[in-house]
């Protein structure tokens, strides 16, 4: 889903677990919240969606409103790529944010802002300038020409050598010219109110060449967008596939093969519906670091599986504390090698899991793994952490 955005609507359950700011916007339009106990027993307040337009959900996201998402579903296969599409919006979703805040940072701290501010003393521009919005909209509206040229004046050699990049097929360059563009347009209203304002000072150029380089920087980090729904899919159908099969041995009482559930579709269903009704599902959960006021967790993203019987009040506690808890730690690599649901799946996982820390690498995206097992239960709880 480049850029986040392919189906005009998905179907998929959400919990949307509002920051501060969000509850207030909410509550302010006569929106009732609803309170929700979480995969990890925690209760949050929030909104509920069955379906949603993926513009909606990233705005959301961008002006920090939504501090975690959830789903929960028996069998996710038949929403796969609802699931894989939600993780690249969410993914992207947290790089626009993190370009826009540093490039605000790195045009704050520009020689041009700072010779202004050595000279106006009393009008000095920084983080704690505030301009009234409708002054600002009618500016950026007045000088929208200005604003235009700046951005093709930025993407332009991005452009020639996307254009050229015979590596790429027509489609995959025309995802990247509009990923390039959203990263453009994700940018406060305040940075290009700078623009205009300064575009004919001196070392103004040097403002444009900081933007330029570092757009270049962020299409590179969401390349791991595609890598982490793919991960992150492989590990719902583990442990979707590790439900099915023991509750094809709970029905079936050893009298069918617990793999059959993988291709009878008569089964499956008779399965998938007994899951639900005893809500042993898998969730996950995304959880967003904090906005520009949250120093260090502004670019962490924190995706969380968890795969459980929800009715067991054991599971929730051991959940609930984790220090007291008898668990078997484990990195994400010894997971896969224990996992007894067959060598193809096994090695799949690995497969994705080894390209997924080699891209993070190349990109200076630190990834980190953790997959928790807890003895007397089936639950098992895997992290996958990422800072951008």
């Amino acid at each position: 889903m480049a850029a986040g955005e392919r189906k005009t609507i998905l179907n998929l359950p959400l919990k949307l677990i509002l920051t501060q700011e969000g509850s207030t916007f909410f509550i302010r339009q006569n929106k009732k919240l609803l309170k929700f106990k979480l995969a990890d027993n925690v209760e949050e307040y929030g909104i509920s969606l069955d379906q949603f337009t993926p513009a909606t959900v990233q705005r959301l996201l961008l002006i920090d409103y939504i501090s975690k998402i959830e789903i929960s579903k028996p069998e996710f296969i038949t929403s796969r790529q609802e699931t894989m599409d939600l993780s690249k919006l969410i993914v992207y979703s947290v790089l626009y944010r993190q370009y826009d805040a540093y490039i605000f940072h790195q045009v704050l701290s520009s020689d041009v802002i700072k010779k202004w501010n050595r000279l106006n003393p009393a009008n000095i521009i920084d983080e704690k300038t505030h301009i009234n919005e409708n002054f600002l909209r009618n500016v950026l509206k007045k000088n929208e020409k200005i604003i235009f040229e700046a951005k093709q004046e930025i993407l332009s050699p991005l452009y020639t050598f996307i254009n050229k990049n015979n590596s790429l097929l027509p489609e995959e360059k025309n995802i990247q010219l509009l990923l390039s563009e959203k990263f453009m347009n994700n940018l406060r209203p305040f940075t290009w109110f700078i623009i205009t304002k300064f575009k004919d000072a001196d070392g103004f150029e040097s403002i444009l060449r900081t933007i330029r380089s570092a757009l270049t920087e962020y299409m590179d980090k969401a390349k791991i967008a595609e890598y982490i729904s793919l991960m992150l899919m492989e590990l719902v159908v583990n442990a979707e596939n590790t439900n099915l099969r023991k509750e094809v041995k709970n029905m079936y009482k050893g009298t069918v093969d617990p793999n059959t559930v993988m291709f009878d579709p008569n089964i499956r269903k008779k399965v998938i519906a007994e899951l639900e009704r005893k809500h042993e599902l898998v969730f996950v959960s995304w959880k967003l670091g904090g906005g520009s006021t949250s120093i260090g967790t502004q670019g962490k993203l924190q995706i969380t599986l968890y795969n459980k019987d929800d009715q067991s009040e054991q599971v929730r506690e051991t959940i609930n504390d984790k220090k007291n808890a008898d668990l078997k730690r484990k990195s994400l690599i010894d997971f896969y090698k224990e996992t007894p649901d067959g060598e193809e799946d096994t090695n799949l996982g690995m497969y994705y899991l080894s390209y997924l820390s080699e891209a993070c690498d190349k990109v200076n995206v630190k990834f980190e793994s953790m997959a928790n097992q807890f003895r007397d239960s089936d639950l098992t709880v895997i992290n996958l952490t990422f800072f951008f």
